[in-house]
């Protein structure tokens, strides 16, 4: 069987995302749940104000961080059955020429479903356990505590329509890479980097230079990871930090600084893996011809820095704007809420911390780079 069960336990960043969003997902919809039956007790208007206040956020944040992260999961999905069928073309093109199907071969890659599944059910399970912290947060005075009732229309939605949905999306997009002449599957399309041995200062530089831009622009995807993570990192850490004095249920922003950091790292660690990995042959080669590890580093990741800084900007531009949304629009009627102005102190600390993380992460894959050598790679040959 060329794709295990082993292989869909390996997408952690699926499995992560997964349950982030059915994590919060799972609290907010079930407090949704069982807030609507209170409604029919409301009987004045700042009840009912700050009812229609945690009721919208509730389904605010559904739908913000659910289809967000839910299509981050998709792109990731993606993202790995690319660099699978990649890495395992030529057994895929045996698979062809010997007589099954593409259609035949997709199906086996519905197992990448299982990785949805588990992080699925590990967001489930967490979300359905912190909910008596995050109820007493979003107690509405004039109504009676809200009960935690389990609702298992919530499970199936959550946890198993989602599995069955990037299972199919799993076969469908193998069918798709898999539509290449099974001889060309098995030749492989293996890309390479021509090198010259050290020479003139002038023809170094420009051999440099070249060679990170096509690095850079040979994985897009992993370019736009990279974006991700640093953008998941500055709108979440930032968001957290703003929430602690706007709204008073401290769990909350601890919550979504946790989910920040979290997602931030998990992408950012299997961009720039994926990267180091597929680039290995070429590592190497420019260790032999006498590159030295900064040379290599900066040539393999320094074209990043420019994706990095764009993710940070993106993600401070959309915390700003949806804590403004839910101020303004969501909480408008509710008088204890303070108005929200743009921090730039908390602009600068977040950005001081993702400077020294981002820059720390590097350095360590730089140090990986330099672990790699010729006889490494003739042996994995």
């Amino acid at each position: 069987m060329i794709v295990s069960f082993k292989d869909a336990f390996k997408l952690i960043g699926v499995i992560i995302v997964a349950f982030c969003a059915v994590f919060v997902c799972t609290f907010f919809l079930n407090f949704y749940l069982d807030a609507k039956s209170l409604e029919r007790l409301i009987d004045n208007e700042q009840t009912r104000i700050m009812y229609d206040a945690q009721m919208a956020t509730a389904q605010f944040t559904c739908a913000i961080s659910g289809g967000f992260l839910a299509l981050i999961a998709v792109v990731m999905i993606v993202f790995y059955i690319k660099l699978y069928v990649d890495k395992h073309s030529s057994d895929l093109g045996v698979l062809k020429a010997i007589g099954y199907s593409e259609v035949k071969i997709a199906l086996r890659f519905c197992v990448f479903g299982l990785s949805v599944l588990l992080g699925t059910s590990l967001g489930f399970g967490c979300g359905f356990a912190i909910m008596p912290v995050i109820y007493k947060g979003l107690a509405i005075e004039g109504l009676p505590e809200i009960v935690i009732t389990f609702h298992p229309a919530l499970l199936f939605l959550l946890v198993f329509l989602p599995a069955v949905v990037f299972a199919a999306i799993s076969v469908f997009y193998a069918c798709l890479a898999l539509r290449r002449p099974a001889y060309e599957l098995m030749r492989g399309r293996e890309r390479k980097i021509k090198l010259s041995k050290r020479t003139k200062p002038e023809k170094e530089r420009s051999f440099l230079k070249e060679t990170c831009l096509k690095t850079l622009f040979g994985n897009k995807p992993l370019a736009f990871f990279v974006a991700f993570a640093c953008f998941c990192f500055s709108a979440m850490v930032q968001m957290a930090v703003s929430m602690e004095s706007l709204i008073p249920n401290g769990e909350m922003s601890w919550i979504i600084l946790a989910i920040g950091v979290v997602l931030a790292v998990t992408s950012m660690f299997m961009a720039i893996t994926s990267l180091v990995n597929g680039n290995a042959k070429n590592i190497a080669m420019m260790k032999a011809f006498g590159y030295s590890m900064k040379e290599s580093a900066i040539t393999i990741l320094g074209g990043y820095h420019l994706f990095a800084a764009i993710g940070f900007v993106l993600g401070t531009v959309y915390q700003y704007g949806l804590l403004t949304l839910m101020i303004n629009v969501v909480f408008k009627d509710v008088g204890e809420v303070p108005e929200y102005t743009f921090s730039v102190p908390v602009l600068f600390i977040t950005l001081v911390a993702f400077i020294v993380l981002y820059e720390a992460l590097m350095l360590f894959y730089a140090f990986k780079i330099n672990k790699v050598t010729v006889k490494t790679i003739m042996l994995e040959s």
